[in-house]
């Protein structure tokens, strides 16, 4: 019974993190606390576990979806390359951080960060440009499905810091760091949808890496649990990206905030009960 659960938790986080760019983080790990804490139906999961164990899986997640955007022309790899220089010693960081999180704190903070985002999403047209993080030397030019040209440019150095603080959540949480990279590069950076997309998968593949290296070294992976994850999330991944092709920039807008949304009440009624 467990191994089905694991399997189809595996495939739906990975379909919805694929389409919005976010991972599966934020669905593996309180679910996977879920079915320990309150089903009994899987063994030995901590809070740190979840995590660590989620932070493994999203390297398969990452690497599958990656490679289908990479064929897609959807990923800005030259943006990517910059941000990496942020979120990979970030990432290390957060892993490090994660241990002196307890369960309800873990559900209150997370369920407070994700309606955070879901919210900046919704005014996200009303957001200024910053030009603090803007520069034209580095301008990209994307032309999307319908023919519609796009411009954005990134300043390096204050994009390194900002994804530095990305790293470290996605570290602490065990999100891959889609969960705000995403919504940072189509609200600060004014990425298209699409392209924030693609591109956070592919940080999110390294971002977890790295991360990974430091959750196996503190014994927070459950193994026997994460090979069936990595499984069922790689096939998962392939088939989000397919559904993402297909998709209006808005839908894919309105379906990223509304996760976030949800899964953060849920986590915040959690804590207090």
């Amino acid at each position: 019974m467990s191994i089905v659960i694991l399997i189809i938790l595996g495939v739906v986080s990975a379909v919805i993190g694929a389409i919005v760019g976010i991972g599966g983080g934020i669905i593996i790990v309180p679910t996977l606390i879920y079915l320990r804490m309150e089903a009994g139906i899987l063994e030995g999961i901590t809070p740190q576990k979840a995590i660590g164990t989620s932070t493994v899986i999203l390297i398969s997640t990452g690497l599958s979806a990656t490679i289908g955007y990479v064929k897609a022309q959807q990923v800005d790899l030259k943006s990517g390359a910059l941000f990496l220089g942020g979120i990979v010693p970030g990432a290390l960081v957060g892993a490090y951080l994660s241990q002196y999180l307890t369960l309800d704190s873990f559900n209150l903070y997370f369920g407070i960060f994700l309606i955070f985002i879901s919210i900046v999403l919704m005014i996200r047209n009303k957001i200024k440009p910053i030009k603090f993080f803007q520069n034209q030397k580095h301008e990209r030019i994307f032309i999307d499905t319908t023919g519609e040209k796009h411009h954005y440019s990134i300043a390096p150095i204050p994009a390194i810091i900002a994804t530095f603080f990305v790293g470290c959540l996605t570290g602490l949480f065990g999100i891959g760091g889609g969960a705000l990279m995403t919504p940072l590069m189509i609200i600060i950076f004014r990425f298209p949808p699409h392209i924030a997309v693609g591109t956070s998968m592919l940080m999110i593949f390294f971002s977890s890496l790295s991360g990974a290296v430091s959750h196996i070294a503190q014994g927070n992976v459950i193994w026997h649990y994460a090979v069936i994850l990595i499984i069922a999330s790689y096939i998962g991944a392939k088939i989000g990206v397919q559904i993402n092709k297909r998709m209006k920039s808005d839908t894919v807008m309105l379906l990223l905030r509304s996760i976030m949304l949800l899964l953060g009440l849920y986590l915040i009624i959690k804590s207090q009960l």
